[in-house]
């Protein structure tokens, strides 16, 4: 890689991924940018390596909002290169059927190609970093991808463990999840990632796991490592954040370990040395959701979003 010249986009699914057609109304999408700016941006300001394109993906419906136009150019006041793109979640979505999937897979990443190719230039190799949009990768995290793939014939790198931390009150402690998080790097010769049939076959499973079969595109961020040939290190380099507004997320999580007393230190490593709580509109529902254990909210959340939400919409 090192004669070869390097695009690194680091890609945001905002919209369109998950339960209620990835869109929980005006006010979600309002408090959603507000952490966004809040806690994401500075987190990536502080990156050591600034050399990368921040791609924020969303549906069709959110071209012409309001709110998404001011977004835009508030980014493109804060970074070189940004580019929205509006034809769907770029991600594999298992809540639909596989032909759906896979179709909805396709015209996002066919709807997209041409604004990215055009900002990417003359790119050889394309890595792609998965930033959700609501939480954090330290400041040496994307100096750190280029190194890794420099170094190792990896196809696909991520990290272990990280933090998980309370927006609301900036409390951190140390997250251990027993699956792969989703906070990991892939590595596409610009060709391949340019044309989507061959981008999906790139980055689909080699064989049959569980109830998905071989040829699926990457069917959750826990498949990344049976698609591709894949890395890890242990090391804490991701905030996962939480904050009310996320959907399965929240700070009492079960991969939730042990709570760090003086967080500062962390904090600063993430660019938050001046982070403030967040303080979003008071919501009596949420407030009471979160007094429930977390398996109860999971199912309560699922059986609005899968039964009730789609009831109404149908």
């Amino acid at each position: 890689m090192e004669q070869k010249k390097i695009a690194h986009l680091i890609q945001v699914p905002f919209t369109g991924l998950g339960l209620y057609n990835g869109f929980r109304g005006n006010r979600w999408l309002r408090n959603r940018i507000q952490i966004f700016k809040q806690f994401v941006i500075p987190s990536l300001k502080t990156q050591t390596d600034q050399d990368f394109i921040l791609w924020i993906a969303w549906r069709r419906e959110e071209r012409f909002n309001k709110q998404v136009q001011e977004f835009k150019k508030y980014l493109e006041n804060k970074f070189q290169k940004v580019v929205f793109t509006f034809s769907g979640c770029p991600i594999y979505d298992d809540k639909y059927s596989d032909l759906q999937a896979y179709k909805r897979l396709v015209e996002a990443l066919h709807g997209s190609m041409g604004e990215l190719i055009n900002i990417m230039g003359e790119a050889d190799i394309v890595l792609l970093t998965l930033q959700p949009s609501d939480d954090l990768y330290s400041k040496d995290v994307f100096k750190g991808i280029k190194a890794i793939f420099k170094e190792t014939d990896y196809e696909a790198f991520g990290f272990e463990k990280g933090y998980i931390m309370n927006y609301k009150t900036l409390e951190v402690s140390d997250y251990n999840p027993t699956t792969n998080p989703p906070f990991y790097t892939i590595k596409f010769d610009k060709k391949i990632f340019i044309e989507p049939l061959k981008h999906i076959q790139y980055i689909s499973l080699k064989k049959d796991i569980g109830k998905y079969k071989a040829g699926t595109p990457i069917p959750s961020h826990e498949y990344v490592k049976d698609c591709l040939k894949y890395g890890t290190i242990r090391d804490r380099s991701f905030i996962v954040g939480c904050h009310g507004e996320n959907i399965s997320t929240f700070y009492d999580h079960p991969f939730k370990g042990e709570q760090h007393l003086g967080t500062r230190e962390i904090l600063n490593n993430f660019g938050l040395e001046n982070a403030e709580a967040l303080k979003l509109k008071f919501s009596l529902r949420k407030w009471i959701l979160r007094k429930l254990p977390h398996k109860a909210r999971r199912k309560l959340r699922y059986w609005w979003g899968e039964k009730i939400y789609n009831f109404l919409r149908a």
